[in-house]
């Protein structure tokens, strides 16, 4: 079974096989070491011959006047009476056996006599060999003893400070958490005098012309921007809970006033768009919305059906290293992309036309649209096509949809992706929604995207924090007003599966959004159904001094810090007649504007004006009185 270990045997450590074999070493060695040890003096080991040679170095450093050891005079006599007795090295001996291994317990040394033998090294060389050092590397012996009497002087006193200001840090430590809670308990936000205002404005100075050189002013440090959130976080704090927390002597117009400029600096929007959104959303809500819009929204897609099932297009992305989920519950084709490997709009499925890159928000307007099959549909804005393309794909290539765009430069993506997607039911045209009741009427169903302002995609177009002011509001709002009378006239209410319209924008603005809706519900026999859509908010009801039509609480309000997508306005239209009011046959061709402000009272006429006006002729009159009656509902 093997060698058994035995514990008391003890095998020589020595030089190795090649060591061993070169004879001769020791014969030279020999002739350089002092005569064999006398019987009876003790041997050292190799721990002991260390000490040795240490305490050889120490006492040639401390001898008195600095000679070397065997050049006269014992150690004792050089060494103070405190100190213990150093033993001093008589003689030494290394024996050599034939094979050439060297035996421990060679040394030799006895205790201090007196003597003044000198002291040999290893070789046997005396330590009188020191006297023939050079001046310089004497003088650096004589000065090696004081630098270390020196530092140990320096290393007392430094202990010395080190402590005193370790204690002093613990009581720091010791009292740090109490002042911190009085400055949390005592602290208390306060609005920034006038003065702190001017200095932290961006002043941008202008150059000013000299003689025939141009000098610049730099322009001033931009403001802190921890500061600035710190200050929003505090005053949104105290508008919360404001007659508690407010600052004596201050109104809550000065709070708001404060908010807004500083929010305005730490997320670049400008004024108009701030005081606009600080009218929809409650104050936590808006800087949830502000910080949400900083961050870009998740990639989705959406599968095509007419070529390919989900699953298999989940499983073929995945084993091209793409790390996707399906969209949600609500969604049978969306799935989200998290991370790819490869480039998603441009990997082989995308090219046969599996999947088509589409925000979740623009799914939702086709899914409340609901079109039914061998149905005439009506996608009244449809440039770049994913709304189309995805009506298609619910309707399975049957009926008919008419894509119309009014851009027939954005109408060349529209074409692209229906060839690309295997849609085969679709016409597309290049008209003006405006007149499309002129045009081509009588669908069953009309989907309007409407033009908007862009406030809910600011992810995605940052330029709108700063581009966008009033007048932009009101004309996307004209124009959203003229485009949905005509997708209603484009409707046939006596369709059997149909008769619905979707008007839905990429805004959150109210302007927009509800007035638009409330506008059609006026001048039209339409009414507002269900969407169809299980989550979103509600439409506003009431908006500052407005008030709508109770049904606009079945429209649906997205918003990308609450359901993660692009903002959103869905509402659901259902004809119920084709025949137009009365009250608006006469005003069909008037371009409505967007008043609302009451008319001023009526003044009696005297003089030559009440003259003038009783000269007109009589349809002139009756186009007048009929124009104050139209603008008579909106003073409600």
């Amino acid at each position: 079974m093997g060698r058994k270990l035995d514990p008391s045997r003890k095998e020589k450590r020595g030089p190795g096989r090649k060591a061993r074999k070169q004879r001769g070493a020791e014969v030279e060695l020999a002739r350089f070491l002092p005569p064999e040890p006398e019987a009876g003096r003790k041997k050292l080991s190799s721990h002991g011959r260390k000490r040795a040679a240490k305490r050889r170095l120490g006492a040639g450093s401390d001898a008195a006047g600095r000679r070397p050891l065997g050049a006269g005079g014992g150690a004792g006599e050089q060494e103070p009476a405190a100190k213990a007795k150093k033993t001093q090295l008589k003689g030494n001996h290394v024996e050599l056996p034939s094979d050439g291994e060297v035996e421990e317990g060679s040394w030799v040394i006895e205790e201090e006599d007196g003597s003044n033998d000198e002291m040999v090294d290893d070789y046997g060389a005396s330590s009188s060999e020191e006297e023939e050092l050079l001046p310089i590397e004497k003088a650096a012996l004589k000065q090696k003893p004081d630098r270390e009497g020196l530092s140990e002087d320096d290393s007392e006193e430094e202990e010395e400070p080190e402590e005193a200001t370790k204690q002093k840090m613990g009581q720091k430590k010791e009292e740090g958490p109490d002042l911190q809670l009085n400055l949390d308990i005592d602290e208390q936000f306060k609005l920034p005098t006038s003065e702190e205002i001017e200095k932290e404005d961006i002043l941008f100075i202008s150059p000013v012309a000299v003689g025939d050189s141009l000098t610049v002013f730099p322009p001033a440090l931009p403001p802190d921007l921890h500061v600035i959130h710190q200050r929003i976080q505090g005053n949104v704090e105290v508008l919360q809970d404001f007659g508690v927390k407010r600052e004596e002597g201050r109104s809550r117009q000065e709070y708001l006033a404060q908010l807004r400029r500083d929010m305005a600096a730490y997320y670049s929007y400008s004024n108009f768009l701030l005081t606009k959104l600080m009218d929809i959303f409650p104050l936590p809500e808006l800087i949830n919305f502000l910080e949400a819009n900083e961050v870009p929204r998740p990639v989705t897609i959406r599968t095509n059906t007419l070529k390919t099932r989900r699953r298999d297009l989940a499983q073929a992305l995945i084993n091209r290293g793409v790390n996707l989920d399906p969209l949600g519950k609500w969604s049978k084709t969306g799935l989200v992309i998290y991370d790819s490997t490869v480039p998603i709009g441009a990997t082989p499925e995308y090219l046969a036309g599996h999947y088509m890159l589409q925000g979740a928000s623009s799914l939702l307007p086709v899914m409340a649209l609901a079109p039914q099959e061998n149905e005439r549909i009506l996608d009244m804005c449809c440039a770049p096509g994913g709304k189309t393309s995805y009506i298609a794909q619910l309707m399975k290539n049957t009926g008919m949809i008419l894509a119309n765009d009014s851009s027939a430069e954005r109408l060349h993506s529209v074409v692209g992706n229906l060839h690309r997607l295997g849609v085969t039911n679709a016409i597309v045209s290049n008209c003006d929604g405006r007149q499309f009741p002129k045009v081509l009427g009588g669908f069953d169903r009309v989907l309007l995207d409407a033009p908007c302002s862009g406030t809910g995609i600011i992810s995605k177009d940052p330029a709108v924090k700063t581009n966008k002011d009033e007048k932009d509001i009101l004309r996307c709002a004209h124009l959203q007003k003229e485009l949905i009378l005509s997708a209603i006239d484009s409707v046939n209410a006596a369709s059997e599966t149909g008769g619905y319209i979707v008007y839905c924008t990429c805004s959150i603005m109210v302007e927009e959004n509800e007035w638009v809706v409330d506008y059609a519900l006026k001048k039209r026999n339409v009414r507002l159904v269900a969407t169809g859509l299980d989550f979103g908010k509600e439409g506003f009801t009431r908006f500052k001094d407005r008030r709508f039509h109770p049904s606009l609480k079945s429209t649906r309000r997205f918003y990308p810090h609450t359901h993660n997508m692009d903002g959103f306005f869905i509402a659901k239209f259902k004809k119920f007649s084709n025949a137009i009011p009365q009250a608006q046959k006469a005003l069909a061709a008037v371009p409505d504007t967007i008043m609302m402000e009451p008319l001023p009272k009526k003044k009696k006429l005297e003089g030559p004006k009440a003259a003038k006006e009783q000269k007109l002729p009589q349809p002139a009159l009756k186009k007048k009185h009929l124009l104050q009656a139209q603008r008579r509902p909106l003073k409600a």
